[in-house]
């Protein structure tokens, strides 16, 4: 008999969530409601009592964090080009200018020493990425930020639940703007979801009702009967639906991120028992302190090996083994080299960005399927 193909991630949505959806469908109010107020609260709770607003997705949140900052054409943006798309698109959606700068190679974030050196007149904002769920030195990075007068959009969209020396990120009192997911393969997931926080004790609430009113519509309302449009708004409000999912989603955060741990502490044993860390095998940071382990993430020694990422993905999916690329160097794309870009300027994040593979790494997961996917990339390797 054949084993049961494992994805490379796959969300955990529980009988009790599921009869929660059904009570929000049954009652009558299923768009942007008392649930989405409900979730908000538990994230700020969570968040040690930050403020948080909920939005239709985590890019809409970052292009609002964007607005509310006062970027826009002229400025730039400080960012890394390993990571989805969306992080440069909504730079470029604001009329601002994305500046990508090199990447750690070992921690797959950015350089901070040259984000430094790319500080200019025009720059504006820094929007790091904190890619598989390990953020990058907070400190040093806010340091910086202060020393220029610049914004901090933290693209965290992978980050729920990681921390930096000690405080969640996002935690009240310690960032600018932070930008979290909840899509479908997020630690957290609302099917679509995401949700930016803010720093109201720095920056005070008029970013937060602007944030709100570019949600939906730029819409203000006054009373049962009056309302006003003074901004050129969107349409990215979270429905009640997505929002009690949301709830019990974080009701079991912890556990599901102590399962994360637990499984990818399995994986290093099985890699180091495997005698695959010793082949040039690219394994992640062993940080069981600050990730969540959002994913796990090998880079392969294609020179070496004399294969290429295509061949070994499709031949772990005939194992009944899914993976995936997180991510292509974002200036590798057409839209991006149109505008003058090249993968080639950041070297670091180029040769990262072709070899990088996602394995699999989701809370119901066990040891044994871990077992299967070293085995199977030990072969496949081989």
């Amino acid at each position: 008999m054949s084993q049961p193909f494992i994805p490379f991630t796959k969300p955990t949505i529980d009988e009790a969530t599921i009869a929660a959806v059904a009570d929000v469908l049954r009652s009558g109010w299923i768009t942007s409601g008392p649930k989405v107020l409900e979730f908000e609260s538990a994230l700020s709770a969570y968040l040690g009592g930050a403020t948080v607003r909920c939005f239709a997705n985590g890019t809409a949140t970052m292009k609002i964090a964007l607005q509310v900052a006062g970027i826009g054409p002229g400025d730039e943006v400080i960012t890394t080009p390993i990571s989805w798309v969306a992080t440069s698109n909504v730079i470029l959606a604001v009329g601002a200018k994305p500046v990508f700068v090199d990447i750690d190679p070992k921690t797959r974030n950015l350089d901070l020493h040259q984000v430094q050196s790319a500080i200019n007149n025009k720059t504006k904002a820094i929007m790091p990425v904190y890619l598989a769920g390990l953020p990058l030195d907070i400190d040093a990075l806010y340091t910086i930020a202060e020393n220029h007068q610049l914004r901090v959009i933290e693209d965290a969209a992978q980050a729920l639940g990681s921390s930096w020396n000690g405080l969640r990120i996002g935690a009240k009192g310690r960032h600018d703007l932070v930008s979290f997911s909840f899509q479908a393969n997020k630690n957290l997931t609302t099917i679509e979801g995401g949700c930016l926080v803010f720093n109201t004790d720095r920056y005070g609430g008029d970013q937060v009702s602007l944030a709100e009113k570019l949600r939906l519509q730029g819409l203000v309302r006054h009373g049962p009967d009056g309302m006003e449009v003074d901004v050129l708004g969107g349409k990215d409000n979270l429905t009640d639906v997505n929002a009690v999912i949301g709830l019990h989603q974080l009701k079991q955060l912890e556990r599901f991120q102590e399962q994360r741990i637990a499984l990818a502490r399995h994986y290093f044993d099985r890699f180091e028992q495997s005698g695959l860390s010793k082949i040039g095998l690219g394994l992640p940071i062993a940080d069981f302190v600050n990730s969540n382990w959002h994913m796990f993430q090998v880079l392969l020694p294609l020179e070496r090996l004399g294969q290429t990422r295509s061949q070994i993905m499709l031949v772990l999916k005939e194992r009944g083994i899914g993976t995936g690329v997180h991510y292509p160097a974002i200036t590798g794309f057409a839209l991006y080299r149109q505008r003058g870009y090249s993968p080639e300027a950041t070297p670091v994040a180029n040769q990262i960005g072709q070899s990088i593979l996602t394995l699999p790494l989701f809370p119901t997961m066990t040891e044994a399927d871990i077992d299967r996917v070293v085995k199977a990339l030990q072969e496949v390797l081989a």
